[in-house]
Parts: structure tokens; sequence; C-alpha cells
């Protein structure tokens, strides 16, 4: 497999990844705030950890490559945040299910990107980024398998 080292198209995958994580944070405070059940906010809460330390992993890996990273989402953030603002309606169940959707998005884009091939410390981050998204779907997929 080719490796990417074109410096501009590092820095913009992997600020494509930067605002997908703030996306994924944007939903995940979303649905802290509204879930009932205080196991699965501790959990998401672990999970919103993991997005914040993404961001700071790509965006130290964006400054090597000679870029500025992002420091927003973007117009997803809408749609994310906006899956579990309505999913409030009807409980808890329906509010797991729009971050699992969310979740489904983040493990995509991240499979992308570590089959896209980059110099050793950037692949790193990307593996451990998408081991931990793959990690938040199958628990997401397995509560709401129990509810």
């Amino acid at each position: 497999m080719a490796t990417v080292t074109d410096a501009s198209k590092v820095t913009s995958d992997l600020n494509d990844l930067i605002q997908l994580d703030y996306d994924a944070i944007a939903a995940y405070e979303a649905a802290i705030e509204r879930l009932d059940n205080a196991a699965y906010k501790q959990q998401l809460t672990e999970f919103l950890g993991d997005h914040r330390r993404h961001i700071e992993e790509l965006s130290q890996a964006v400054r090597n490559a000679g870029g500025d990273p992002e420091t927003k989402g973007d117009a997803k953030k809408m749609l994310t945040k906006g899956k579990v603002v309505l999913a409030d309606l009807a409980g808890d169940k329906a509010i797991l299910s729009a971050m699992k959707s969310n979740e489904e998005q983040t493990n995509s884009e991240y499979e992308k990107a570590v089959k896209k091939g980059y110099e050793a410390s950037i692949q790193t981050i990307l593996e451990r980024g998408l081991a931990d998204e793959r990690r938040h779907k199958a628990w997401i997929e397995q509560t709401l398998d129990r509810l």
C-alpha cells in the first residue's frame, strides 16, 4: 500500500477527522445531558474523553505536518447532535440508537483513514482511534440489545 506523504493531503485528511470528532463530542454532550440512566451517562462520558484525546493527537499530527488543526466541527454537527436531541423525546433507547448511528459514521471514516496508509506515527494514532470507535459502537449495540 502506498503511504500518504503529501503534507497538504495529510493535513486535510486529519482535519476532516478532527471535525468529525468535534461533531461527535457535541453529540455525546447532548446525549449525556439527556440520558436518564447514570451508568449510560458514565460510559458515554468515558467515550467523550476518547474523542477529546483523538482531537489532541490528530491536532498535534497536523501541526507536525506543518498545518493548522481545525478548532471546531462542521455542518454535520447539527445532524449528529440533532438526532440525539430529537431522540430525547423517546427516552434512553432512542438516544442510544441515535448515538449508534453517529458511531457508524465515525467508524466508517476512521476505517477509510486507516486504509489510506500514512507514516507510522499517524497510522498509530488512526488505528488507536479506530479501535476506540469500534469499542464505542460495540458497547452501544450490546446495550441496545439488552433494552
